[in-house]
């Protein structure tokens, strides 16, 4: 846990989360069910049981020594194994014989990381609901606002800003069904022994073990099939790049030439150490950063997916690290979505301002299409290109331009042409858009 970044780049909880403590902790507690699973299928005396629970807090070891010990045994589950029966001995010699019975350190590791995921997953998820909510309220809101909408960074034909939040909502909800779908593949125990075979035990206790964490139950044991794990890192990957386009837009749109949104203020956020009137959308940054790390981060879990037969050599080995990694950043960006989506500025007036600064000719499309249902649609946009280069070589709105056009004059009449240059006319499906996308969150009524 670092006191420098963690509180920039992820939340406390999932600092805690991934932290040493609670890692060893996850284990301990498998240790402590398989005792369980394996009493009550007749594996292990009833008796050792509680000797070995009692001894199963992450607070009574020394996580210093057992890192230093894992350099040489090669993960961390075998030192833990040893001062645990060690630390069961003292109490009770005879359970002593039963901790860890049967298992193999992979199966410790891989189904403490599930444990730890289940409460990752639970937390994103309900921050992802969170985050649906505020893009719902602010897209409802903002339904009819009309605003530039931009392509390659140009202005381009006029939007709403409700149907731009409506399309941050949409995808949300695609990646709230993603992790529903991917719970079950994913929440599952890991035991199969030495090799995968339980030969030490048969099949007794697997789905014991299961049952006794809460966790689904699998076919066979899965130490070298890791996609249940990168589907997870897949997901995560997904989220970040969905969340660092939201903050891309956002801060585009805070930009002081546009000035259209702004993150919500507070006292000591997003100044500037030297220049006093700054206020740089510091939310975006943490959200970009996670966006641009997810990328890296991912694609070496990808690579670590090809291990060896049974149980892989070094490629189960680079999960541990950039999985923990992957998933602080991504709870990170969320929260400070959900943040800045919750308390969002948004300066309707600039918006309508920003329309009209390239003197109508973001409405020419709309003169067009209505000239070229009388003409056609060459004619009239070879037409209103002409009237697009004056209006800009003479500085001109291009209202007036088209307005002295005897040809254009001719076809369309002057409040025809005054009503194609209202943005709120040319806005097309819009409201349709914004209502289709509320309509399948739920809790917004489309129609309101």
């Amino acid at each position: 846990m670092s006191l420098l970044y963690d509180p920039l780049f992820t939340t406390d909880r999932f600092a805690e989360l991934f932290g040493d403590r609670v890692t060893l902790q996850r284990m301990l507690d498998v240790e402590a069910a398989l005792a369980r699973a394996e009493a009550a299928a007749g594996v292990i005396p009833a008796s050792a049981v509680g000797a070995i629970a009692a001894q199963c807090d992450a607070a009574g070891f020394d996580l210093a020594a057992i890192g230093r010990a894992a350099g040489l045994a090669g993960n961390v589950a075998i030192p833990l194994v040893k001062a645990l029966t060690a630390k069961v001995k003292v109490a009770d010699a005879e359970a002593a014989r039963f901790v860890h019975w049967g298992a193999t350190s992979q199966d410790i590791i891989d189904t403490g990381l599930v444990l730890q995921l289940r409460e990752a997953l639970d937390l994103l998820d309900a921050d992802l609901a969170r985050l649906s909510t505020a893009t719902a309220r602010l897209a409802d809101a903002h339904r009819a606002t009309p605003m530039m909408g931009r392509t390659w960074l140009q202005q381009a034909l006029p939007t709403t800003f409700g149907l731009k939040v409506a399309g941050w909502h949409d995808a949300l909800l695609r990646h709230r069904a993603r992790l529903a779908e991917l719970r079950p593949r994913a929440l599952v125990v890991q035991f199969g022994g030495a090799a995968g075979t339980l030969a030490s035990l048969g099949s007794a206790g697997a789905d014991r073990l299961a049952d006794e964490l809460g966790l689904g139950r699998c076919a066979l044991p899965w130490h070298g099939q890791r996609d249940r794990i990168i589907e997870v890192a897949g997901f995560a990957a997904l989220l970040t790049g969905t969340l660092g386009k939201f903050a891309r837009d956002w801060s585009l749109l805070m930009q002081t030439e546009i000035g259209e949104v702004f993150e919500p203020a507070a006292p000591g956020k997003g100044g500037s150490s030297t220049m006093p009137h700054k206020r740089n959308p510091v939310g975006a940054a943490v959200v970009l950063h996670a966006a641009n790390r997810a990328p890296a981060l991912v694609a070496g879990l990808y690579a670590a997916m090809v291990q060896e037969h049974e149980r892989g050599l070094g490629g189960w080995h680079a999960e541990w690290q950039p999985l923990a990694e992957l998933l602080q950043i991504t709870a990170g960006a969320l929260a400070r979505c959900c943040e800045t989506v919750e308390g969002m500025e948004v300066d309707a007036q600039r918006m309508r301002a920003n329309i009209d600064i390239t003197r109508g000719l973001v409405m020419a499309e709309a003169v067009m299409m209505a000239l070229g249902a009388k003409i056609g649609r060459l004619a009239a946009h070879e037409q209103v290109e002409e009237a697009c280069r004056l209006a800009l070589a003479e500085g001109r709105h291009l209202r007036d331009v088209l307005g002295e056009d005897e040809f254009i004059a001719a076809h369309l009449a002057p409040p025809q042409l005054d009503a194609l240059f209202d943005p709120c006319g040319y806005l097309g499906s819009a409201d349709r858009f914004v209502a289709r996308a509320l309509a399948q969150g739920g809790g917004i009524n489309p129609e309101t």
